[in-house]
């Protein structure tokens, strides 16, 4: 009886759980998630009288014709585009993308993606406004207006950084929109902020409806983010501006005189490509010149990289486009955006700091960085009992940590407690502090984060260290029972040295989808920046945090793409008929790789000399790059002609022939005869105890200096290779002349990591510098 009730049970168990997983997979089979379709609008029958409706009847007949289908009347199609990209966004089973995909007039289909904001939230300020030319940047853009989309999560019309006091109407070419929604009117826009605009399709088929209780269905921006961005790139001066009495001084933005329109694609769940897509296809329409992108998701090849090809598309039309490298720092290859047309943005410190320091019972001091400013102070005559949770023990412990339910408060009330960094923002873990009675927190950074030092924001009395001083602070609380201390914050210090250092965060190469193409492009402030904010939220950008203010320090790539927007579309009201790679060429043979010690710039994960890697071509110099001399100029066929060196099938390639029905040439014979500022040669090994062939790379430069103007170049030696450039003399006799040279690099000595250095071209005015990569490749196996 027992083992036939037992076996009655399991039976109905298995019943449950086939009935179960059977109604899963129903559900699955009708799951729909959102699909970026690429069409190839030549390809329309003359039935149609438009291609939206093409689109339609195309999107309609890959749908399911099941009952339970057939029960759905949702409308499938959420976007459409048609400027930097062709093509619709839709609501598709996955069977019914497969079906779609096997259509002719199809391109290609991405799965919508979605992007984080490459933002470390971590406050700290160095400056905006550089010391030698105060004359150019105080200066409005004049005889051209140049129009900066910053594709984020928003703007916060009413600061100061956006008022239009002064400025001319707004440009005959400006075609966009100021859409109305929660708390945005079109009254919010102005000369200054030309347009705005929301975009959210995408975000909700994934996430679900946003909630008008909490956040904006409108431009306006929750976050802070955007507003920080698009004052970066073109905020208005505005003087006295500070955080909580920090970095006082007059925040401006790169272009004073640029013109801003905001796309906000970002909200609380994050950034999806379909609303990306659109936010760029739009803009083009709109009439941008330059595109300043702070996100990005994991690196795709160029052709399943919805962005790279809207992107392209953008570029095609005239349209700058630069994006933030992301933050996955120090981590090698740990780049985004790194396709050939965007510029690509990694981040370094300025010479502006914020000291905090420690003084310990025992005599010590130990100085570190902080933001807070309070009404809880400790006094620096007395001393604060020390507590760590943690042990010497190599195993993560969450009390250490800080995290949140983890701190008893009988045991750190009334004392400093001492938190080491990871698992939860900064400036939470010194609320679970407070929250559990003590009076103060010393943040130790561990092996991941290293002697880069991060200034909050803080909610109670907070200072940060660096890994080596937290080691040595932990050792002293745990050999000492009665270990003691006290903080003291001693405000804003200018003139630090060394600087500018790339930040230990900001992503790094080599580029892994091609090594010709050297990645990041250059290096502009991410750290310590002062902009605009969003008075919505505080400037931790926790909810606990109720504190308002109108400017913020925060750092990130998301903070040096915007600098190089900015500075591009200074570039661009200069010479308005550069085309996008002239411009880019520009910033990146004009920056400088010595910082303000004249030694080669340092890596502040290691303290040693930053690489190319690291750097790209350097930190931005932007009134030289104003007067290059030379450019490497690109057309779009010549990126295309890269694609099609690329091993990409036709197929693949269609992804970005559409616009103007390209087909390959053949003209590179490698990639790395793209007509790139930066140089790589790669050396490849068929055999193990074979040479590799010589490698011969061409360029070509525009001379957009003085008409007669004759440069000569120097190369800095290599070990593993010697270098020739024929001819080693150029000389000009007319302003946008061309002219051609050549680099063979042959084999000297197998080199077991990349060598790297430089190549300058002179003409006693100018020096167009090329930074130049070496690497060996292993045999085959």
């Amino acid at each position: 009886m027992a083992k036939t009730l037992k076996g009655n049970m399991a039976c109905s168990l298995t019943s449950y759980i086939l009935f179960f997983a059977m109604l899963f997979s129903a559900n699955a089979q009708f799951s729909k998630k959102t699909y970026l379709i690429q069409m190839d609008k030549s390809t329309m029958p003359k039935a149609f009288p438009n291609h939206l409706e093409w689109y339609s009847s195309k999107v309609k007949s890959a749908l399911s014709t099941s009952p339970e289908a057939d029960m759905d009347n949702e409308e499938r199609i959420i976007y459409t585009y048609q400027n930097a990209f062709h093509g619709v966004a839709a609501k598709l089973t996955e069977g019914e993308a497969k079906k779609l995909e096997a259509e002719e007039g199809v391109v290609a289909i991405f799965p919508d993606t979605k992007y984080e904001l490459h933002t470390t939230r971590s406050p700290i300020f160095l400056g905006l406004e550089p010391a030698k030319s105060t004359n150019m940047w105080s200066e409005k853009l004049a005889g051209h207006d140049v129009i900066v989309g910053v594709v984020d999560t928003g703007i916060w019309p009413e600061s100061e950084s956006f008022k239009d006091v002064g400025m001319r109407p707004v440009p005959a070419h400006w075609k966009g929109a100021c859409e109305i929604g929660t708390g945005f009117t079109k009254s919010h826009c102005n000369k200054k902020v030309v347009g705005a605009r929301v975009f959210y399709h995408g975000y909700e088929a994934a996430i679900g409806r946003i909630n008008e209780q909490k956040e904006y269905k409108s431009p306006r921006d929750q976050d802070g983010h955007g507003t920080h961005t698009a004052a970066t790139v073109g905020g208005s001066p505005v003087h006295g501006a500070n955080l909580l009495g920090y970095a006082n001084g007059t925040a401006r933005g790169m272009a004073p005189g640029a013109r801003i329109a905001a796309y906000k694609v970002c909200w609380v769940g994050g950034c999806f490509s379909s609303d990306i897509v659109s936010a760029i296809d739009k803009a083009v329409a709109d009439g941008v010149n330059v595109l300043s992108i702070s996100l990005g998701g994991g690196v795709s090849s160029y052709y399943r990289d919805s962005l790279s090809v809207a992107a392209f598309g953008a570029m095609e039309r005239g349209v700058f486009v630069s994006c933030s490298a992301g933050n996955a720092g120090p981590d090698p290859a740990s780049l985004t955006n790194v396709s050939p047309w965007i510029t690509t943005v990694g981040a370094s410190t300025m010479d502006r700091d914020f000291p905090a320091d420690v003084r310990l019972g025992n005599g010590k001091k130990v100085t570190g960085v902080s933001l807070y400013k309070g009404k809880n102070v400790l006094s620096i005559e007395k001393q604060y009992p020390l507590v760590y949770m943690g042990s010497n023990s190599s195993r993560v412990d969450p009390r250490s940590m800080c995290l949140e339910g983890t701190l008893d408060p009988k045991v750190v009330s009334g004392k400093i407690v001492i938190c080491d960094r990871g698992l939860s923002p900064r400036v939470q873990k010194g609320n679970v502090v407070r929250s559990a009675g003590g009076v103060g927190m010393i943040l130790t950074n561990t092996e991941a984060n290293g002697e880069e030092l991060v200034a909050d924001s803080h909610l109670l009395p907070a200072v940060a260290i660096g890994e080596k001083e937290g080691k040595e602070l932990k050792s002293y609380v745990l050999s000492s029972k009665s270990s003691t201390a006290t903080l003291a914050f001693k405000g804003t210090r200018l003139g630090i040295k060394p600087s500018p250092i790339v930040a230990a965060f900001s992503s790094r190469g080599p580029n892994f989808l091609t090594l010709d193409i050297l990645k990041p492009d250059l290096v502009a402030p991410g750290v310590n920046i002062l902009a605009a904010w969003s008075e919505a939220i505080g400037p931790s950008g926790l909810k606990i945090d109720n504190r308002k203010v109108k400017f913020n320090i925060v750092s990130g790539t998301s903070m040096s793409c915007p600098h190089v927007s900015g500075i591009a579309a200074l570039v661009k009201s200069r010479h308005p008929e550069w085309s996008p790679a002239a411009i880019k060429s520009a910033l990146m043979t004009t920056a400088y790789v010595l910082d303000n010690t004249k030694k080669t710039l340092r890596d502040a994960s290691t303290a040693k000399p930053s690489s190319p890697y690291d750097h790209g071509a350097g930190h931005i110099d932007p009134i030289r790059a104003l007067d290059p001399g030379l450019v490497y100029d690109i057309v779009p066929q010549d990126y295309f002609e890269f694609l099609c060196t690329q091993n990409l099938t036709p197929t693949q390639l269609k992804v970005f022939a559409k616009y103007s029905n390209r087909s390959c040439r053949h003209s590179l014979a490698s990639p790395g005869d793209l007509n790139y500022p930066a140089i790589s040669s790669v050396f490849t090994q068929k055999t193990p105890t074979s040479f590799p062939s010589p490698v011969i790379v061409h360029r070509t430069v525009t001379n957009v200096g003085p008409p007669d103007s004759k440069y000569h170049v120097v190369v800095s030696p290599f070990k593993g290779a010697s270098i020739k450039v024929e001819p080693e003399t150029l000389n000009f006799t007319g302003k946008h002349q061309k002219l051609s040279y050549k680099i063979t690099f042959k084999p000297k000595v197998r080199q077991t990591s990349p060598e790297f250095g430089s190549m300058e071209w002179k003409d006693g005015l100018h020096t167009v510098r090329s930074p130049i990569m070496i690497t060996w490749l292993p045999p085959p196996m």
